[in-house]
């Protein structure tokens, strides 16, 4: 039964209003770039079983099934017999308050990138324009050391959190932004085995191999943000920690 509701307040509670009767088993949604997070917390708030599917997974199993069309109907149907035929782990959905550190730790890389690029053009630029961009960012450093205080506000506010970064800041190579990193954008570790972990961060290397052949095995997927943030304090590592 494919049907369409507003993404409003309103359509939120027709959607919820629809499913909740049919008691189902799993309610998927598929990621777009952030747009599903009202609507995956609005559908576990009203108790149904939610999880945000990844779209490239859906789209490589819609092309398994020989579907080539799309429409929002079609789409539908698909991440339905995706979640139906993968049955994906159900994981809670991160409290307001880890929200909240996400969207910081977020908007401190995005920040730290638009830095970045300035400082590129100003290698480049002619005199004039350079000074302009001098004057962008400090701007941008200044609002950088201001996320910086909200994010150090909020895990000193929480005493859980301050407990588990006192504990991986022990670690030699890992800071507070390694730290505050994985706080906020890998709320399992301590729930998944070390090898669940490694895959959902991208760190799990695939095995290639074909009869006597042995390919050489590569990491892809997973948390990009993490596996970035993860790589100068395992540089430090492989040097300092034995």
């Amino acid at each position: 039964d494919a049907f369409a509701v507003a993404r409003d307040g309103a359509g939120l509670a027709d959607l919820c209003a629809r499913l909740v009767p049919l008691a189902p088993g799993l309610v998927a949604l598929e990621a777009t770039g952030g747009f599903e997070t009202v609507v995956a917390a609005g559908l576990a708030a009203a108790g149904l079983p939610v999880v945000v599917v990844n779209p490239a997974q859906v789209r490589a199993f819609a092309q398994a099934l020989g579907q080539r069309a799309k429409t929002d109907p079609i789409d539908a149907a698909v991440i339905a017999r995706f979640a139906q035929a993968t049955r994906p782990a159900i994981r809670p959905l991160p409290d307001a308050e880890t929200q909240f550190l996400a969207d910081l730790v977020a908007r401190r890389r995005q920040i730290v990138a638009m830095i970045g690029a300035e400082r590129q053009r100003e290698t480049r630029a002619p005199a004039r324009v350079q000074t302009s961009i001098r004057r962008l960012v400090k701007a941008l450093e200044k609002e950088l050391a201001s996320v910086d205080a909200d994010i150090d506000g909020a895990v000193r506010g929480s005493p859980a959190w301050r407990a588990k970064e006192d504990l991986l800041v022990c670690v030699p190579g890992v800071g507070p932004t390694i730290a505050r990193t994985l706080l906020a954008e890998m709320p399992e570790l301590g729930i998944l085995d070390r090898r669940q972990i490694a895959a959902l961060t991208g760190l799990a290397p695939f095995t290639r191999q074909s009869g006597q052949w042995r390919g050489k095995s590569f990491i892809a997927g997973g948390r990009a943000s993490v596996r970035s943030a993860l790589f100068m304090g395992a540089l430090v590592a492989t040097r300092h920690n034995p």
